[in-house]
């Protein structure tokens, strides 16, 4: 079963060693970027160097780096899902040495009224998808450890969020109404589909992930609206706030 694939008493057979050569130590912190819109806006209006490649069969992902306000920090667009994103975030602390990453992407509330108008900082992750049973004992949910903190940046930067339990799915077409109602009584006011393994492999590796997520579809009973699903997804102003929390951290 799922449940019994941690296994933390004997070695991983493949390093990364084994496909990039020895780790590389050039920068501190690195933004985790969903949007390929807000991919390019950085690369249109910063001055970027490509400072690393994650290699795959089936395409490329290059790593750059930037300055914001003083500050270097790498960046990259990542894959979508749990699995996917969780090894390129360790992919990307090997290549670039970062062991702080701040990840933004969009969500589907749960309850709208605790989410309109307002940023979601998670405090733990229900983990409804395969990858963090690799990283972590098993358990419902995983603690997402440094929301306390991103809720201080949240205070100092005066930009409205609410902090609460989420749902992270590997399906987002197997959301069914009665696992809506499960999360629900639970206390998750949304759901997505990469938290809980990011959080995983950032503990199990001891890197630091600062998340927060902006609502989009909402998921409820009476059926599913897309509306604000875009803007969440390429919401410009999310980003800088994603930087502002960059150059704190």
């Amino acid at each position: 079963m799922i449940t019994d694939c941690f296994d933390s008493q004997t070695e991983a057979i493949i390093s990364l060693k084994d496909f990039y050569g020895e780790q590389k130590h050039l920068v501190d912190t690195c933004m985790i970027v969903f949007s390929k819109e807000l991919h390019s806006h950085l690369l249109q209006n910063y001055s970027c160097e490509e400072i690393g490649k994650l290699t795959c069969c089936n395409g490329d992902t290059p790593i750059y780096k930037m300055n914001y306000k003083g500050k270097d920090f790498a960046f990259y667009l990542t894959g979508i899902g749990s699995a996917l994103a969780a090894s390129i975030c360790y992919e990307a602390h090997w290549l670039t040495g970062a062991t702080k990453f701040v990840m933004f992407g969009s969500c589907g509330t749960l309850d709208k009224s605790q989410t309109t108008g307002k940023f979601i900082v998670p405090t733990e992750s229900y983990r409804g998808e395969g990858c963090s049973y690799y990283f972590a004992p098993p358990s419902d949910y995983i603690a997402i450890k440094n929301s306390s903190r991103l809720a201080k940046i949240f205070d100092e930067l005066a930009v409205p969020y609410v902090l609460g339990k989420v749902w992270t799915t590997d399906s987002m077409i197997r959301e069914t109404v009665g696992l809506v109602a499960k999360r629900k009584a639970e206390g998750c006011i949304a759901v997505e589909m990469e938290l809980a393994g990011v959080q995983a492999v950032c503990d199990f590796y001891g890197l630091e992930l600062y998340d927060f997520l902006e609502a989009g579809d909402v998921l409820e009973a009476s059926g599913y609206e897309t509306t604000e699903l875009a803007k969440a997804n390429h919401d410009l102003g999310k980003l800088y706030i994603a930087l502002e929390i960059a150059t704190r951290i």
